[in-house]
């Protein structure tokens, strides 16, 4: 059954387009009132001028059944996030949900070589190591800002879920040294933070899709090679956020498959598809 998040306020990061816009509608489809944010709107810049906008994603949260609304945010700016965050309580009231699926270590990746020119995958020793700080600008950075940000809000109404969307690092080597390490550092963050959170009643995970057919993976010519849709992470937040036993999931890092067969929900095509494995082709030809 679709979990039943009418009342919940929930904010989701980094929600223009990717996992973050599908979670945002898996939520929207469960009801809930949604606040998605990200540098890229219809009255300001896009990045890398890119067509998705934060409005889309409100819109599509609005045709799902939940709430949307839009608010222009740099996650990398610590003053914006905490001027966010304080928005969202003053309008709101509280945050019950807080989803970090920012990630903008992609951007200028055409499928095989970064924007300095530098492959998918070269050896770490063959590489300058000064693009490694803006990986863990992209996503590590803004999860650990946004956590810092909604704690305080939650630990007021001793309840709460933080989401850092990653990729699982258990596996093994993800196939380049900078996404891996910087997917790595997000799973530890959630590790981090739930331990700091647990006497409050706060839960924080980290939270694994598989290979998405993103607009980026469309794109890129790609989408054949995509496991699932974004709304299939959409499902997993939404059944999480849904569930009064998620404490209990706190300070791990779950892969959304997995979540299906426990949760029962499916993809968007009614499938569930299985959880994505590192494999010879991630290694060598593009990243998961």
């Amino acid at each position: 059954m679709k979990p039943d998040l009418r009342g919940k306020v929930c904010l989701v990061a980094g929600a223009s387009r990717g996992v973050g816009r599908g979670i945002a509608r898996g939520l929207g489809e469960a009801g809930a009132t949604v606040i998605v944010t990200a540098r890229s709107s219809e009255t300001g810049p896009r990045t890398e001028t890119r067509p998705e906008t934060i409005e889309d994603t409100s819109r599509e949260v609005d045709a799902a059944g939940g709430e949307g609304h839009h608010y222009i945010c740099d996650h990398r700016s610590e003053r914006s996030v905490d001027e966010l965050v304080h928005w969202c309580v003053r309008r709101f009231g509280r945050i019950d949900v807080a989803v970090s699926s920012v990630w903008s270590g992609n951007e200028g990746f055409d499928g095989e070589r970064y924007a300095d020119g530098v492959a998918w995958g070269t050896p770490f020793w063959r590489r300058s190591a000064e693009p490694f700080s803006g990986h863990l600008m992209s996503g590590p950075y803004p999860g650990l800002l946004l956590a810092r940000a909604v704690a305080p809000a939650m630990i007021s109404a001793r309840s709460g879920l933080i989401v850092l969307v990653s990729f699982g690092t258990k596996d093994g080597y993800l196939g380049d040294i900078f996404y891996d390490l910087a997917k790595a550092t997000t799973n530890r963050l959630a590790v981090a933070c739930a331990a700091d959170l647990a006497p409050h009643g706060i839960a924080c995970l980290g939270l694994s899709p598989g290979f998405v057919r993103t607009e980026r993976v469309r794109d890129l010519g790609q989408p054949e090679r995509a496991t699932e849709t974004p709304l299939y992470a959409g499902r997993a937040v939404a059944a999480l956020a849904g569930d009064a036993g998620v404490s209990s999931r706190s300070g791990q890092v779950l892969h959304v498959a997995d979540l299906a067969r426990a949760y029962g929900f499916t993809d968007a095509d009614g499938t569930q598809p299985e959880r994505f494995r590192i494999g010879p082709e991630e290694h060598n030809d593009g990243q998961p």
